[in-house]
């Protein structure tokens, strides 16, 4: 089996951990490492929570890089009304027990990317965009080492979940998300016009403990207190979980329609900053420049993460 490289970009966040457990379980999947950013928690907590989750997973050979602890530009707004002050809040994690190694998330991209050239590395960013449009400014030739980029961000018609025009990844840093937008690379983005059509099933999270390993366990009772928030906030049966859309696009892009078009970032306008301005019916005559994806089958997509989850 051909299995494809990635990296995953995140700040964990409860969607955040299921994506790399999913990512973790997959032989199709080759995670090469995982760097951290400031964004649903503070950088030392993200980093800490995306160790722990390598722990839970018996997967502490994949190493983790901290990067930027803050936007290029702007304060930065975390998330902790959604994802508790430890960002994974609702369960106890293992302590990680390899070491943090000694190294900016930015620094290892770079070297990893440009020895990539030959073999493309896929990357994937769950959280604000700073490390990866950091990574494309200070050393552009990376460009060659990357495959494509999906990401989990934006909202192209369904409105924002942070203000009333942008979702919370690309809100955080509009600066870097403008960046990596521009930047040519193949782009995918899971926004939240696909992310809110997959609403988690009481029933499926409590499933999850039935699977007889710890992790099933432990995701249960993360999900439980998880979705709490945005039942409470939109009144739904079940709340969305975002991030772990990317990795199953990456393993059955089937799963899921949309269309390429052009996405700009707004980043002046104080009303609609962060807002991901999709021309979906090309009226800009602006080239198309990532795949945006709308739809969702969502029976399969839980269906595929208890697998995933079950193979633990």
């Amino acid at each position: 089996m051909t299995s494809r490289s990635i990296i995953i970009d995140t700040d964990p966040g409860h969607d955040d951990a299921v994506a790399i457990l999913a990512a973790l379980a997959s032989p199709e999947l080759q995670v090469r490492g995982v760097t951290t950013v400031a964004g649903n928690v503070p950088l030392a907590l993200t980093t800490l929570n995306a160790r722990r989750v390598l722990a839970l997973a018996g997967r502490e050979d994949v190493p983790v890089f901290a990067g930027c602890d803050r936007p290029l530009l702007r304060p930065l707004v975390t998330a902790e009304e959604v994802h508790g002050h430890t960002g994974l809040d609702g369960a106890d994690l293992p302590e990680p027990q390899a070491p943090l190694p000694d190294r900016h998330a930015v620094d290892w991209l770079i070297e990893t990317l440009l020895a990539a050239r030959d073999d493309p590395v896929t990357v994937c960013p769950l959280g604000p965009l700073t490390n990866i449009a950091l990574t494309l400014i200070r050393e552009p030739r990376t460009v060659a080492g990357i495959r494509e980029i999906v990401l989990m961000g934006g909202a192209a018609f369904e409105g924002g979940n942070t203000t009333p025009a942008a979702e919370f990844n690309i809100y955080v840093d509009p600066h870097a998300a403008d960046v990596v937008f521009r930047s040519g690379l193949p782009l995918t983005m899971l926004p939240l016009d696909c992310t809110h059509k997959a609403l988690m099933p009481a029933d499926w999270i409590e499933s999850l403990r039935g699977l007889g390993n710890r992790v099933g366990n432990t995701v249960a009772s993360l999900l439980t207190f998880y979705q709490r928030y945005d039942v409470a906030k939109y009144g739904s049966t079940g709340g969305p979980l975002h991030d772990p859309t990317v990795i199953a696009y990456l393993l059955d892009p089937e799963l899921f329609a949309g269309k390429r078009c052009n996405v700009r970032i707004e980043t002046t306008s104080p009303l609609t900053m962060g807002m991901t301005v999709t021309d979906w019916w090309g009226v800009t005559g602006e080239p198309a420049n990532c795949m945006v994806m709308n739809q969702v089958d969502a029976g399969a997509f839980f269906a595929f993460l208890s697998d995933c989850l079950g193979r633990f």
